[in-house]
Order: C-alpha cells, then sequence, then structure tokens
C-alpha cells in the first residue's frame, strides 16, 4: 500500500502494510486529504509520531457495518476507549487511552486506505464535494471556539494568525460577531480573507492596544501568545488553537496581572461543521493553494510549509 511515512523523517513507501480493522472498525478507501500544521509539527517531533501521517480526509468505506459500506465519510481523529471517567462524563475527545488519527498512536490517512472506528464516522452529504468534506475537521476545530467562548455581535474578537486554521475560524467567528479582525503576515491570505467580509489588518501595522474581549490565537508560532496577551484587555479571554513542537521562553506574567482568561482549543462538533459547509455558511473555495497526486506527497509537504500557500491536497483516489 502507498503511504507517507514519518519515522524520523518524512518517507513515500509503496510496501506499507494494509491496515487491519478491529472489532468496531471500518476500512475505508481515502479519496482525499489535506495537510496541516500539525502535520508539520509532526516533521519537527511533535507528540513523537511515528507511521502514517495525516488526520483530514474524505474517504469511502470499503468494510464493515453494512450500513456504511459505499458510504462517502469523513471521521473524528480521536478514536476512544468509550469507558473511563473522561468518555463517561461526555469528554471523549480527553479520553486517558485514546489514540489520534495520525498523530499520536495510530496510523493516520496520508494513504490509500486507513482503519476507522465506527463511532468516528459522519457521512459527507452530496452537497458537500471532496474538496469542501476535507475541510470538515479543520472547521470542526474552528466552531470548537463558539462552542467555548461566549460571543454576541458586538464582541471585539482579533484572530492572529492568516494561515488554514486561522481562516477558518475568522469565518466562523463571522457568523457570531459582527466585525472581527484577522491579524496575518501575507498579503494573498489577507485579501482572501477580505472577499468574505472580514476586516484585516498586515502584522507589521497592527498595533497591540489590549482592548480586545477574546483573541484567538492561530498563528502557529510561539511568539502567538506574547501577541495575543499584548492584544486582549484586562479580563478578557485569550484562545489557543495552536499546536507546536518548539519549545521557548514567554513571559506569562500579563495574565496574572491583568486577569486573563486562557483556554485551550482543540477538536470540535463535526456536525456544525458539515452543516455550514453543505448550507454555503462557511466558503472554503478560496483556501486550496495546490493539489497533488499521493505519490508526490513530499513535495506536497514541502508546498505545505512554504508560508505563501494555504491549503494543500492530496489526492489520493
Amino acid at each position: 500500500m502507498l503511504a507517507l511515512v514519518f519515522d524520523g523523517k518524512a518517507t513515500l513507501r509503496d510496501d506499507w502494510p494494509e491496515p487491519s480493522p478491529k472489532s468496531g472498525e471500518a476500512l475505508v478507501a481515502v479519496r482525499m486529504a489535506g495537510i496541516c500544521r500539525t502535520d508539520l509539527e509532526v516533521l519537527k517531533g511533535y507528540m513523537h509520531f511515528r507511521g502514517v501521517m495525516g488526520h483530514e480526509f474524505v474517504g469511502t468505506v470499503l468494510d464493515g457495518p453494512r450500513r456504511w459500506i459505499d458510504k462517502r465519510v469523513v471521521a473524528e481523529i480521536n478514536c476512544v476507549c468509550g469507558k473511563c471517567d473522561m468518555c463517561s462524563s461526555g469528554l471523549a475527545n480527553h479520553c486517558r487511552s485514546r489514540t489520534v488519527l495520525g498523530i499520536d498512536g495510530r496510523d493516520g490517512v496520508f494513504a490509500e486506505r486507513v482503519a476507522v472506528p465506527v463511532r468516528n464516522l459522519h457521512e459527507a452529504p452530496a452537497g458537500v464535494d471532496d474538496v469542501s468534506a476535507v475541510f470538515v475537521e479543520p472547521l470542526a476545530a474552528a466552531f470548537q471556539v463558539v462552542r467555548q467562548v461566549r460571543l454576541d455581535r458586538g464582541s471585539k474578537v482579533v484572530v492572529i494568525g492568516d494561515g488554514r486554521l486561522g481562516q477558518l475560524v475568522a469565518r466562523v467567528v463571522k457568523l457570531f460577531v459582527a466585525r472581527p479582525l484577522l491579524v496575518g503576515r501575507h498579503e494573498a491570505k489577507l485579501e482572501a480573507a477580505e472577499k468574505q467580509g472580514i476586516e484585516t489588518a498586515p502584522a507589521e501595522k497592527f498595533v497591540a492596544e489590549a482592548r480586545a474581549d477574546v483573541v484567538i490565537d492561530a498563528s502557529g508560532t510561539a511568539s502567538g501568545l506574547d501577541l495575543a496577551m499584548r492584544t486582549v484587555r484586562p479580563r478578557g479571554t485569550i484562545v489557543l488553537k495552536s499546536t507546536f513542537a518548539a519549545a521557548g521562553e514567554l513571559n506569562l506574567a500579563p495574565i496574572v496581572i491583568n486577569e486573563i482568561n486562557v483556554v485551550g482549543s482543540r477538536c470540535g462538533p463535526f456536525a456544525d461543521a458539515i452543516k455550514a459547509l453543505a448550507s454555503g455558511q462557511v466558503d472554503i473555495s478560496a483556501l486550496v493553494s495546490r493539489r497533488f497526486a499521493l505519490r508526490d506527497g513530499l513535495a506536497a509537504l514541502e508546498a505545505a510549509a512554504d508560508p505563501e500557500n494555504i491549503k494543500i491536497l492530496l489526492d489520493v483516489k
């Protein structure tokens, strides 16, 4: 089986073992996958992962329960036990023994086929094409922000980072807030947001004034939190969406001095994301920069690391 694997370095393998679904799992043929910031962080040592990379995808069920056969699906990335205290209390994404597709302890989706727990599957409706379906997982993560933090039309919200996740977060926030602001470093990316009616500011011209009610860091950099602390008002809220492997020094005194709420935010509701894509509430048409065949996966990873690109997709089928 052809697969893009991380084993200390990214490697394209055409002899990777076929997945063997366990009880309660389905075998899915991957149609298309997306590369995200977390995948790039895996290359730097994030979570000490080894195996098939990738977690954003759409595919077709080959084997599993009869009602799922031949269905076009997306899947949640956290594979959970369903029995521990976290699962029993409704916090399954924080399962004590979870594995995570392409990130922690489980092969991912940059391959021709993948085994996924049936409980993780969501059918992709006919109105959501493959390109849009690949965005379900990161868009769900964007919707998690509005589940965790109360926003109203008049809230002053700043999103830091104009990359893949920042673009989606800004689009979701705009459904709830009249005038969110996206701060970024790339003219073309800011223009993509402006076409969706989102106000933007180049990072080099942005002045942090400690006036925002909510600041969402989707920069993918260690410096994002520092900027967020200088942008949020006292007793405001910072939402952290970035995951990165690098460690660095950071002065957290402003969080104490200004009594700032800090909220970690990760995976979110697939149903909300699918609905938003199917209804056209969220438009992702300007976010795809390039598409590569899986066999050209190494070049795709290089393209994804280019800050001028937004989203890189892998055509698998």
